[in-house]
């Protein structure tokens, strides 16, 4: 799978980790930034993956120190169903019910191994489709 990602400098260490997790996964991953921990405003890195998601990439993951930043940014655009997620089981249910296209997570708020088991499971569930399909069809394009 081909995942883009991106994050400001407080999800910076968080994203390099989990760039190298992906690898070893076998996912392509494109890393759009930030490329340092300085400062940095995180709507553009947000908009990026989003632009690249809507382009047709697989997922995306944004990462920043709560992850609520980013998804409020991701979030603005109907085709984008950005989900932050602090455990697995909001993971699994953000794909399961939702078929979020967008991880977000807060580097300040969880630690590197639950991240890794976050993003692992996220990317192992399937939309259940259904009726969920529906609920989505009310606020996404």
């Amino acid at each position: 799978m081909t995942i883009v990602i991106a994050s400001d400098h407080g999800g910076f260490e968080l994203k390099a980790m989990l760039i190298k997790r992906l690898h070893q996964l076998r996912h392509l991953v494109e890393d759009l930034g930030c490329h340092s921990p300085d400062s940095v405003d995180y709507p553009p890195y947000a908009e990026a993956v989003c632009q690249k998601v809507i382009g047709g990439c697989e997922a995306g993951i944004l990462i920043c120190g709560t992850g609520i930043g980013m998804s409020i940014a991701a979030n603005r655009d109907r085709r984008i169903r950005a989900a932050l997620c602090h455990d697995e089981y909001t993971a699994r249910l953000s794909r399961e019910h939702n078929n979020a296209n967008i991880l977000c997570l807060g580097a300040r708020v969880v630690g590197p191994g639950v991240a890794e088991g976050i993003v692992e499971t996220w990317l192992a569930t399937e939309f259940a489709g259904g009726r969920h399909l529906e609920r989505i069809r009310q606020f996404s394009d």
